[in-house]
């Protein structure tokens, strides 16, 4: 069986879900939910200051002119693919003209490349921060919460995709993982339809959750403002100043003197 066959997946009866199950994929999901949207009411209110993205341009800049852009590009592409992949069910794609075997190939494809390229952002924006010191001291704790949670998020999506749509013999998630996400925003949870996809899909998708129950605390909050203004606003332009300049010398007069005045 080729890489792109896929595996079909019986969905486990809803009698079959355990107490585990329902709080891993239910409880925990709707937990993270509400810290997400609760987060940022809070966040906004009280700390309007603090919503950026907290830039250390002017500290490296190096490593973060190609790792930037890499992992922005690499993130749009993600999430373009997973909105498809689990808001769209398999029957509106069909629809359309694209069977099955078809969405999997550009899936598979196109998710290799934009998880290549966001991967290397994240490793080089990851390694910048701990090897230039400058920036490793500007570094606080959402940060250090932030980059780990981050990075095994993504690693574990593509461990995931690797392991069983590329170098496997296929898994088919629309049927099971893309049925679960759908039914929490549906409110009408399908933990048996997660339950019994494989491991690295389910701590993909723990770790999304935790990633969300953390996104209001961190410097991830600048995605919901950055892209308004980016395009109109003026550019900002830095300077290097070569040498010191001096403060202007006042000439001293004699005490009780008083100033000369021009006629």
């Amino acid at each position: 069986m080729n890489a792109l066959s896929l595996t079909v997946v019986a969905s486990p009866s809803p009698t079959s879900v355990s107490g585990a199950d329902l709080l891993l994929w239910v409880a925990v999901p709707y937990v993270c939910l509400a810290v997400f949207v609760v987060g940022h009411v809070w966040r906004y209110r009280q700390d309007q200051f603090g919503w950026t993205s907290r830039t250390s341009q002017l500290l490296e800049r190096r490593w973060l002119r190609w790792g930037n852009p890499l992992f922005h590009l690499g993130t749009f592409m993600v999430i373009a693919g997973h909105v498809v992949g689990l808001a769209v069910p398999a029957s509106w794609t069909e629809a359309v003209g694209v069977d099955e075997h078809a969405y999997h190939t550009v899936a598979v494809w196109a998710g290799s490349v934009a998880g290549v390229a966001m991967v290397t952002g994240l490793g080089m924006l990851c390694a910048r921060r701990l090897l230039s010191r400058r920036v490793r001291l500007g570094t606080d704790r959402s940060d250090k919460l932030l980059f780990p949670l981050l990075s095994a998020t993504v690693l574990l999506g593509i461990a995931a995709t690797a392991a069983h749509n590329v170098f496997g013999a296929g898994y088919d998630y629309r049927s099971t993982v893309s049925v679960w996400f759908r039914g929490l925003f549906a409110l009408a949870p399908r933990p048996e339809a997660i339950a019994g996809a494989p491991l690295l899909f389910q701590l993909h998708a723990l770790t999304a959750c935790l990633l969300f129950a953390a996104w209001p605390f961190t410097r991830l909050v600048h995605v919901w403002s950055a892209p308004v203004g980016y395009l109109v606003r003026p550019y900002l332009v830095y300077r290097r100043r070569n040498g010191s300049v001096a403060p202007p010398r006042t000439a001293s007069r004699p005490s009780g003197a008083r100033p000369a005045v021009r006629p």
